[in-house]
């Protein structure tokens, strides 16, 4: 009963999104306000996403938050087990967020339009040029200010098994010069994508590293150098440790 009391919760909040929230965002936008909008939909964004959560029983454990600078944008790199891990990260990081999503997120009715409005950008890792222009966005966001969140996998693993990262899902970092942060996500998969493909509860955990500087000072100049290999190996170390936090 009080997993159908959240989503119908969760489902009156999508209706005052459409009715409210988005138009308000509209003349936001309209009038040049960035950061004021950028404000009023991380406050709506953390609203629905807690809701959702909350209606399907689950818990979230976060830990380092005090790994994530104060101060400017910063490029968040995650594992990506299921479904559940945006509204998670989006729920649980203190900073305005938006993050780079896959082409098929578009089509999706009321979070597609959202998507928009808080600066998400679509990539579709069939088209090599759209892709190049979305890592390009991403890089142009966070050079605004606007924190980022990208899923190097590619695609959800459905489990705990970390997948292989997709080349050049750091370049944007590299190209705005912000911090990488390393976070791993345990448990998502099992909200959703969990052997009975329904919705059930769990214990969701999330572990934030330190930031990673994206180019390195060599001979007074910064120069960009492969990170992948080293933010893979943390986040999956940290996959591994995790279960004892």
């Amino acid at each position: 009963m009080k997993k159908i009391f959240g989503i119908i919760h969760f489902i009156l909040y999508l209706i005052y999104m459409v009715i409210i929230s988005i138009p308000k965002s509209k003349r936001l936008q309209k009038k040049g306000l960035v950061i004021e909008n950028r404000i009023y939909t991380n406050k709506i964004t953390k609203k629905v996403c807690d809701i959702l959560i909350k209606a399907t029983g689950s818990s979230i454990e976060v830990h380092g938050l005090e790994n994530i600078p104060e101060d400017g944008a910063v490029l968040f790199v995650s594992n990506h087990q299921g479904y559940f891990d945006i509204p998670v990260l989006l729920v649980s990081i203190p900073k305005t967020l938006s993050f780079l999503a896959k082409i098929e997120l578009k089509s999706w009715p009321i979070i597609g339009k959202w998507v928009d409005h808080i600066e998400g950008v679509y990539i579709d890792r069939q088209d090599i040029r759209q892709s190049l222009r979305a890592i390009n966005s991403t890089a142009e966001k966070l050079k605004s200010g606007q924190s980022m969140v990208i899923f190097p996998e590619g695609t959800r693993s459905k489990s705990r098994e970390l997948n292989p990262f997709k080349p050049g899902s750091l370049r944007a970092a590299q190209k705005a010069n912000v911090p990488i942060i390393p976070i791993t996500i345990d448990g998502t998969y099992k909200i959703l994508e969990g052997s009975k493909k329904k919705l059930a509860p769990a214990n969701v955990k999330l572990y934030i590293g330190k930031p990673i500087e994206s180019n390195q000072k060599i001979e007074g100049s910064f120069k960009s150098k492969d990170l992948m290999p080293e933010i893979y190996n943390e986040i999956k170390n940290n996959l591994q440790k995790i279960s004892h936090y």
